[in-house]
């Protein structure tokens, strides 16, 4: 049997006070320090997320897929010993895309990891839906492995159709799993900024699915926490997720 951590969370990019939330971010995650986790909205070219990966004792390395646009860089960070192999990148049109990777772990079982950003007006849930068919259909044609971990932001509150049709797939969410129901909220988050993204109502939108040999044993909500001197400062506009697994 593998252990395996795993978070995702959704950085925000540089926008909405970066330099107020980067010490939360890197305080959260040197606390946290998962053996995967999958980050939307990073901006490659200033590093951020070799620079979060450093926060804490290990070491980590970074997986890259761009998404048309600068601020919205769909990534995971691997902690060695650990390593990505495999890497590809699927293009889900709309500036979004996904990430994929296999994972040898330390008792033989083969984990595939996959970080993924949707589509995320409101309104256009039938366009979330065309991104979830077309993720399903790569994501079946994945090399072998004995588990599929996929994360990230999905911009998709529970009630949606492509919420039903990764359940349909087989897969089973994390949180649901563990505490028998979803957060009741992954955004936003409680950020106050000038400009910040408002479209929309507070939903879970943030998932970790899960697929084959892997038993969930605890899930909670992380980067959650507000600054001790602003209430109005979070590590971002989302929350992340943390699942543990027994997989094998």
């Amino acid at each position: 049997m593998d252990r395996l951590h795993v978070a995702t969370l959704n950085i925000r990019n540089i926008a909405d006070r970066w330099e107020e939330r980067l010490p939360l971010l890197l305080a959260d995650f040197a606390a946290l320090q998962p053996d995967v986790i999958g980050m939307q909205e990073v901006v490659f070219t200033l590093q951020q997320d070799r620079v979060i990966g450093a926060a804490g004792p290990a070491h980590y390395d970074a997986l890259r897929a761009w998404a048309g646009r600068l601020e919205a860089g769909n990534g995971a960070l691997v902690k060695k010993p650990l390593a990505g192999t495999d890497v590809e990148r699927l293009d889900l049109n709309y500036e979004r895309s996904a990430l994929r990777f296999r994972v040898q772990l330390p008792n033989g079982n083969r984990l595939l990891f996959c970080s993924v950003h949707l589509h995320h007006i409101p309104a256009h849930p039938e366009l979330r839906l065309a991104q979830t068919e077309a993720l399903i259909a790569w994501l079946d044609a994945s090399p072998e492995h004995d588990v599929m971990v996929v994360v990230g932001d999905f911009n998709a509150h529970p009630a949606e159709p492509a919420y039903a049709r990764l359940v349909a797939a087989g897969f089973t969410s994390a949180l649901l799993a563990a505490n028998g129901e979803e957060p009741a909220v992954t955004w936003p988050s409680g950020l106050i900024a000038e400009g910040m993204d408002t479209d929309g109502d507070p939903y879970c939108l943030d998932y970790i699915w899960v697929r084959g040999n892997a038993r969930v044993t605890e899930a909670r909500v992380v980067f959650d926490r507000p600054s001790a001197t602003d209430p109005t400062i979070y590590p971002s506009d989302h929350f992340g997720l943390s699942a543990h697994l027994e997989i094998g």
